[in-house]
């Protein structure tokens, strides 16, 4: 049976192809004001972009150009050496790279804990009169300049380590290696302490705010099904925002490893590796602040130059294992939802 025309017709205009209304011709030899400002934006952009890739170019070539005297001298073995000796000039980095990871992760050790604990009471638990007022607290403390945790480490917590602390833990734990020496109440462990109170607001502001993203419903949901408050953020708002808690984590270790002047003040300047806590250290960036205006020859700065050469690559390592992680945990999270 054939199909009137009108049908055929219908039909072939439902399968044909639906056709592109056609473009408008461009005026030839003008250009719109708009294409030259979104041009001169992009153009501008990529130039700021490329101008951080620059500055981290430059700064490492300075490093690797001037620490070159100092690794042609003493070889890879300045990495691993620990004598210490600008008399005879005998430089070994072991001791400050040492002070400088064993503190930095100390601090990650007490300050995670505590930063996940001020940003779960805030977003779950705090009400909310109190929540802006502790909030802008732990802001307040961001904003302290770090030689102002140095002098009150120095003058106020050190006492209170050597007089209390101290002595508790070497008469109750002294029989461990941790705790062995005597209380002076600088050293490892009050570098430690001190640097995990600067890193907290950064973790904790930020761990807060990625909080504050997981949904109402899948919350809601869950206390519907008659989940506590704990089980809710075990189950739903820390594997919801793992990705943005690891890379807290991360930006605090960053900020633990570079810090330099509180330190300093707090954690005895003594070129020297121990398993005890309480014993004086370095790091990196206290040698760097104590030294570097007292070395008169080319190799002892050459030598301090080295040593913020290894702490850069040191950062840049760590900041890559945390990009590294956190793409995994992306990679699993979304394998997960399909």
């Amino acid at each position: 049976m054939r199909h009137p025309v009108g049908g055929a017709a219908e039909i072939a205009a439902h399968r044909a192809p639906p056709q592109r209304p056609a473009e408008p011709e461009r005026p030839q030899g003008r250009s719109r004001p708009g294409n030259l400002l979104d041009v001169l934006f992009r153009t501008t952009t990529l130039c700021f972009a490329g101008l951080v890739l620059l500055l981290i170019l430059a700064i490492g070539t300075v490093l690797f150009a001037e620490a070159h005297l100092a690794f042609s001298h003493f070889g890879l073995k300045f990495l691993w050496t620990k004598e210490w000796d600008p008399v005879r000039e005998s430089f070994g980095a072991l001791p400050s790279i040492f002070g400088t990871l064993v503190s930095s992760f100390l601090a990650i050790l007490i300050a995670v804990p505590v930063s996940m604990g001020i940003a779960i009471f805030l977003t779950e638990m705090a009400p909310p009169w109190l929540q802006k007022p502790v909030g802008l607290a732990v802001e307040m403390l961001a904003a302290v300049p770090s030689i102002i945790y140095g002098m009150w480490g120095l003058f106020s917590f050190a006492p209170i380590m050597a007089r209390h602390v101290e002595p508790w833990l070497k008469h109750h734990l002294g029989f461990l290696p941790l705790f062995q020496g005597p209380p002076m109440g600088i050293g490892m462990m009050t570098a430690a302490i001190i640097l995990a109170v600067m890193i907290i607001p950064f973790i904790t502001s930020i761990t807060r705010d990625v909080f504050a993203l997981v949904p109402a419903m899948a919350k809601e949901s869950a206390y519907g099904l008659g989940a506590t408050t704990w089980e809710v953020v075990r189950n739903v708002v820390i594997p919801y925002t793992r990705t943005g808690i690891v890379g807290a984590i991360f930006l605090g270790l960053g900020r633990a490893l570079g810090e330099t002047m509180a330190v300093t003040f707090v954690i005895g300047n003594a070129h020297d590796i121990s398993l005890s806590l309480l014993s004086p250290s370095n790091t990196i960036s206290s040698t760097l602040a104590n030294e570097f205006t007292e070395a008169t020859s080319h190799l002892y700065v050459s030598s301090l130059i080295a040593l913020g050469l290894i702490l850069f690559l040191i950062t840049t390592v760590i900041l890559s294992v945390a990009k590294l992680l956190l793409w995994r945990i992306e990679r699993q999270v979304v394998g997960s939802v399909r």
